[in-house]
């Protein structure tokens, strides 16, 4: 089981913990909805660090070398009230 009501985490909460680490996520539910979920901490890392960083990312892009005609607009900047 991967889905839990609140209630049966309140009681069971041990449980739904450890079968985070061996099922997987486990969702918490709330009045029927998904509220929530319980992680493995090997889980949480993979989804929160990333894997590379964005400059890494765009220069292994296969059209890094494609020039794109950029011009700025020439309108005229609009009055604010500050």
């Amino acid at each position: 089981m991967n889905k839990w009501q609140m209630q049966q985490v309140k009681q069971r909460l041990s449980e739904v913990v450890h079968l985070s680490k061996t099922d997987g996520p486990q969702m918490i539910t709330h009045r029927g909805l998904p509220f929530a979920w319980i992680i493995s901490d090997e889980d949480y890392h993979k989804f929160a660090e990333p894997k590379e960083n964005i400059v890494d990312f765009f220069q292994r892009s296969p059209h890094r070398d494609i020039e794109l005609p950029i011009e700025r607009r020439k309108d005229p900047s609009r009055d604010i009230n500050l």
